[in-house]
This record gives structure tokens, C-alpha cells and sequence, in this order.
């Protein structure tokens, strides 16, 4: 699995010092800097979360499955279908 969330950035498109990506709102650890990508999205990408409960995933009807924080339900951004070369996987 991938994920692409965060809204609103290129202060964290573009980071990849090793760490743990938290939950703005209550501190949940989300994300491994050593699950992050580069993809052609304005958004960081992960291919994996810290925990199995670390998000929470909920279908929209106009296609993306909303991603919220596990914990407090703080929301991550959404869930797309990968198109690069692992093409069948999805991105976060």
C-alpha cells in the first residue's frame, strides 16, 4: 500500500531525513521515513504504515478512499491506485 497525504506540501514532498511522521493533532506515529517515495505528486507518498491501526480508511463516492488518522481521525488526504512501475498497488 502507498499513501499520499499531508495536504499542502512541499515542506514534506521534499523531506527525507530519517524519522517518524506523526499525527498533527494527537501524535500518532503514521508514517516511516523509510516507507516514503518520490512521485510526480504535489504530496509526500508512503508505501506502508508504522502500525496496521496507524490510519483508517474510508470510501468516498466520487473515487478516493479518504485517509484518517487511526487514532483521532484527523484527515491525511487519500488513498490512490499506484502508476508507476509497481502499477496495481496503491499510493497514500
Amino acid at each position: 500500500m502507498s499513501y499520499c497525504s499531508f495536504s499542502g506540501g512541499e515542506e514534506y514532498t521534499n523531506h527525507f531525513q530519517p524519522g517518524i511522521y506523526v499525527c498533527s493533532d494527537c501524535g500518532y506515529e503514521l508514517f516511516s521515513s523509510s516507507s516514503k517515495f518520490q512521485h510526480s505528486s504535489p504530496w509526500p507518498a508512503f508505501s506502508q504504515t508504522i502500525h496496521e491501526d496507524s490510519v483508517a480508511k474510508y470510501p468516498e463516492a466520487w473515487g478516493p478512499v479518504k485517509v484518517c488518522c487511526g487514532k483521532c481521525g484527523n484527515g491525511l488526504g487519500h488513498e490512490f491506485l499506484y502508476d508507476g512501475p509497481n502499477e496495481g498497488l496503491s499510493r497514500f
